[in-house]
């Protein structure tokens, strides 16, 4: 396994310890073969579904892998959503309190499940202050409090980790197609990749309106957004990826797709009508990058990951009636 410079803490030993108590807690993913899709396009596909997750994404495992290591009772987080619930349900297990600094743009239906949680929600305008900044200053008030990190933080990474342990376990592929956001998930995926010694190859997406990574990646060197992206894409509205998922992914990603908003939405109904499975905009990034990029995958036994189905009622029932 490679050494990652920034995170000395993962260490085999570490993963081979949170690959063997998170996974009870945790729902398996759902491996689906996707017929149709494979037929079309010419390449086994392969779905890896984390919609049926506990709070209806990865970002549990993340989340509970994180807040159990901790003694703090009191958690401060910044999310667009997913992170947010996941934070909430996980504190909630876990007896903790907790506040989401989140955009005032999140899809309502990720709000209304932090609050469900029983998590405080502050929302903001990401234009007028950013999120690192919305949480800094609930840190002012409440100085005992433990900041959450959504991505750049080795326990986020190693309890992702736990998917592409199922993933490398249930079959052999030649490629795994990963959302990326703020690269907690991707990298996570990289790690479990090394820590398994397979030579699958992995490929990052994300959307072309915020597309920070790939550019990092042609650049050899970690740069951001001027502000969060607009896209339809809300896990991935993210300034930059984290600097210990930059290590990661700098060394362990094969490339980095970009994809137009209308694409990812062909991609969420495609999965709607070929697969019978509702994803969000973010979880629909990787078959996005197949129907991009037919031809890069014809042959191939492919693993497409699917991150989340957390998605605004209005915006799902939209792209799924779009011809």
């Amino acid at each position: 396994m490679q050494t990652y410079t920034t995170a000395p803490e993962l260490t085999p030993s570490y993963l081979d310890t949170v690959w063997t108590t998170l996974p009870a807690r945790i729902r398996p993913t759902l491996l689906l073969p996707a017929q149709k899709l494979s037929e079309r396009l010419g390449c086994s596909v392969t779905i890896a579904s984390e919609t049926f997750q506990f709070t209806g994404s990865f970002k549990f495992r993340a989340a509970y892998n994180l807040l159990s290591s901790i003694p703090h009772s009191d958690i401060v987080a910044a999310s667009s959503g997913n992170f947010g619930q996941a934070i909430a349900y996980a504190s909630k297990i876990l007896g903790k309190r907790c506040t989401i600094v989140m955009p005032a743009t999140s899809a309502q239906v990720k709000i209304d499940a932090v609050r469900s949680y029983g998590g405080n929600v502050d929302l903001i305008d990401v234009h007028k202050i950013s999120r690192q900044e919305g949480a800094a200053s609930h840190l002012r008030t409440h100085p005992d409090a433990f900041l959450a990190q959504a991505y750049d933080d080795y326990r986020v990474v190693a309890g992702n980790s736990t998917l592409g342990q199922e993933i490398f376990a249930h079959s052999t592929f030649d490629t795994v197609i990963v959302p990326v956001g703020g690269g907690g998930l991707s990298s996570g995926i990289v790690l479990a990749r090394d820590h398994v010694h397979a030579d699958t190859e992995i490929i990052g997406v994300e959307p072309l309106l915020g597309n920070d990574a790939a550019r990092s990646l042609r650049s050899g060197q970690l740069v951001k957004n001027e502000q969060e992206p607009a896209t339809i894409a809300d896990g991935a509205r993210t300034v930059s990826l984290g600097q210990i998922n930059w290590e990661i992914l700098s060394k362990g990603l094969s490339t980095i797709i970009e994809v137009p908003d209308p694409l990812i939405v062909q991609a969420l109904r495609t999965c709607f009508i070929e697969n019978n499975l509702k994803v969000e905009p973010t979880g629909a990034l990787s078959l996005a990058a197949l129907l991009a990029h037919p031809e890069r995958f014809k042959g191939r036994r492919v693993c497409c990951i699917v991150s989340g189905g957390n998605v605004d009622p209005a915006v799902y029932a939209a792209a799924i009636t779009q011809e």
